[in-house]
């Protein structure tokens, strides 16, 4: 399952690398953010631009104040 910490990446540049990220994935596996806040605009933005993204098993928890895990689900084609 790939994990990717973004609180080490600039802000301006997180989403493209998790775009990217996602889109290296095989369908079926899940890739897993830690993030300093709760990425919901990024789960609304894959929601509406990438159909590969199973909204319906996206998770999120929180460890500590900032510190988030979200899981983004590829689809199985």
């Amino acid at each position: 399952m790939p994990k990717l910490d973004v609180r080490e990446i600039p802000p301006v540049n997180r989403h493209d690398k998790i775009h990217e990220e996602f889109d290296g994935m095989d369908p079926g596996e899940t890739l897993t953010i830690v993030n300093d806040h709760e990425p919901k605009p990024l789960y609304y933005e894959m929601a509406a631009e990438v159909p590969a993204f199973d909204e319906e098993a996206y998770e999120v928890r929180q460890h500590a104040p900032d510190e988030f895990v979200a899981e983004f689900p590829k689809t199985e084609d």
